[in-house]
Order: C-alpha cells, then structure tokens, then sequence
C-alpha cells in the first residue's frame, strides 16, 4: 500500500519544503502559489485519480477491456486523462496491487511489467494512444 502512495507523498513533501523555503523568504503568496501546484502534481499522480482497481481475475470475467497500469506512471496518467468519463468502462487492474496482473503484463510484453498495457479482445497493446483506445470502447457504447 505505501509502494502506491510514494510517489504523491514525495511530490507533496517536496512541494511543502520548497513552500517553507518561500516563507522563509517572506513570500507567503509565491509558497502559497507553489503549495497549491505540488499539491495538484500529487493528486495527479496518486491512485485516487483512477476508477478503483480491480483484480485481474475479476476483470477477464465480462469481456469488457482491461487496462493495467500503476500509479505514478505518466503514461499511464495521460491515457486516464484523456479518456475522461470513458475510463469507467474498462476494468483497470492495478499491477504493484495484483500480482496476476503483473504476470499478465509481463506475459504480453515479453517480461517488462511496461504500463499502460491495455487487453482488448484478448489481445495486448501496450502504451496504445488514447484516442485508438477511445475508438476501441465507442462501439461497446452503442
């Protein structure tokens, strides 16, 4: 649990030391413009920005994509991002939380845990652009 949360907790240390540093300074509006962007950059890269996990047995059950990812990743940031609402209708599988999940992973991209890697029909695509994945899902929408 710790794993998935250093990332966003070392971004908001970071943001509340150089914040210290700025009102040492005697500029508390600059430590206050600085606090409210680290603490942003921590919320992006935290677990919380995607749809809860899933495990990776759960997710194969009704067919629908299956996304892996984990948090902290940037690519994998931008592919929920960009998805927007989108992102709900897949099944997002959280590799440093399913040890299956990460054998999928390492399975499809031939030993690398390389995320996003995004399963459609059974079949693997790793780091595909969110706007392919978008057309993939439109049709389940209908």
């Amino acid at each position: 649990m710790v794993r998935r949360w250093r990332l966003a907790a070392l971004t908001a240390a970071c943001g509340v030391l150089i914040a210290s540093v700025k009102i040492g300074d005697g500029s508390p509006g600059s430590a206050a413009f600085v606090m409210l962007i680290f603490l942003g950059l921590a919320i992006a890269v935290s677990p919380q920005v995607f749809p809860r996990p899933e495990t990776a047995a759960n997710a194969r059950l009704d067919g629908r994509p299956v996304v892996y990812w984990r948090p902290g990743c940037p690519f994998c940031i931008r592919l929920r991002a960009r998805l927007g609402p989108d992102a709900a209708q897949l099944h997002w599988v959280d590799i440093w939380n399913d040890p299956e999940g990460a054998a999928a992973v390492r399975q499809i991209t031939g030993g690398d845990e390389t995320v996003p890697t995004v399963v459609i029909a059974g079949e693997g695509f790793v780091n595909p652009d969110p706007s392919w994945v978008r057309d993939q899902i439109a049709p389940a929408q209908t």
